[in-house]
């Protein structure tokens, strides 16, 4: 009896990408599957909707799903609830797969009887920024050590690219909390470790994702994903790794030190004045010379041409996240006034 399996997918407003990873589905190596994809479209303004259906005109195995939440977790969730498959293995529009992607997480899926598999973190960049992004990505001076950005590593992991599970995971874990804008694969994962699971990483699972390409695209991805970590670590008191602290830390030492210089030049106190200017000083001169280290010690597969911008672009991996991990963590203490987040944590952008 074949395998069967759902891949799943939620996009919107992708017109650009969406031929690119229609191909990518067609070319998968499904011989022996018993495959369906499911695309969840989250109401579509810029005709990605009607570039999905007819692609998959006359194709029995696409199916396009509304989505009206427009958030990936409510798309996936959709696409979840209406897939058939034993197996379900979840894509993003911004992702290159190796034509054997679905066939080998049911491979590593099946021989680690792990509850989540996914390959690690691969990037494909143009241009000199994205080039930058990119290396600083695979860093550990940006990402803490986490081991998805590692491409060599395999074995058990906190969180995984994308993910491949069982059908029986999701009723014994649940499906994703549609409360979360970001970092809704992050919790799910958290809810399969605290509860006992497996999330396993194999290098054989082949992927290619393509990074923000400005700087201010990248900070913008970056303060949400600080902002809603902040949810995340609400929802269960704990956080899945001490690394999602230290970008908010380091921006509120920042901050302390900056306002206490103001305050105190504004009060006349020459003495807190200096000692806010000396540690505003000290952390951003200690900061600086980490980054300029971090980025000559990166692997440097587009070119020496990089180290110029690595410096900028990790400052903008670290302030942006603390900046959205603090601003979270404010609007979680605030009373609140019935409104949701702003756009700038709810928007989606690329």
């Amino acid at each position: 009896m074949k395998p069967s399996v759902s891949v799943i997918m939620a996009c919107r407003n992708e017109v650009r990408h969406i031929r690119a990873i229609l191909d990518s589905l067609a070319s998968q190596d499904i011989a022996g599957l018993d495959c369906e994809f499911l695309i969840a479209d989250g109401m579509s303004t810029d005709g990605t909707r009607r570039a999905i259906e007819e692609y998959a005109a006359g194709q029995t195995n696409i199916r396009v799903l509304d989505n009206p939440g427009r958030i990936v977790s409510t798309g996936l969730n959709n696409a979840i609830r209406e897939s058939r498959g034993d197996i379900v293995i979840r894509m993003d529009a911004h992702t290159e797969y190796a034509p054997d992607y679905v066939r080998t997480c049911v491979q590593v899926l099946e021989s680690t009887g792990a509850d989540n598999v996914g390959g690690p973190a691969r990037t494909k960049a143009e241009g000199l920024v994205q080039q930058a992004v990119a290396t600083a990505y695979h860093s550990p001076f940006s990402c803490g050590g986490a081991r998805f950005h590692d491409t060599c590593f395999e074995g058990r992991v906190d969180t995984v690219t994308y993910g491949c599970w069982r059908r029986t995971a999701f009723a014994r874990f649940g499906l994703y909390d549609e409360q979360l804008v970001r970092n809704q694969d992050d919790e799910h994962n958290l809810r399969i470790v605290r509860a006992g699971g497996t999330i396993w990483q194999s290098p054989s699972i082949v992927s290619w994702y393509r990074p923000r390409s400005s700087v201010a695209a990248l900070f913008r991805q970056y303060l949400q994903y600080g902002f809603w970590k902040v949810a995340v670590i609400r929802k269960h008191r704990v956080p899945a790794s001490i690394r999602h602290l230290i970008p908010g830390l380091f921006v509120a030492a920042l901050a302390v030190s900056a306002l206490t210089a103001l305050i105190g030049a504004a009060a006349g106190s020459s003495l807190a004045a200096w000692a806010g200017a000396a540690a505003l000083a000290l952390i951003a001169s200690a900061y600086g010379v980490a980054a300029l280290l971090a980025s000559l010690l990166c692997e440097k597969p587009y070119g020496r041409g990089v180290i110029v911008l690595l410096p900028v672009v990790f400052a903008v991996y670290h302030i942006s996240y603390g900046l959205g991990f603090l601003l979270g963590l404010l609007r979680s203490v605030l009373p609140q006034s019935g409104r949701g987040p702003g756009r700038f944590a709810t928007e989606i952008t690329r």
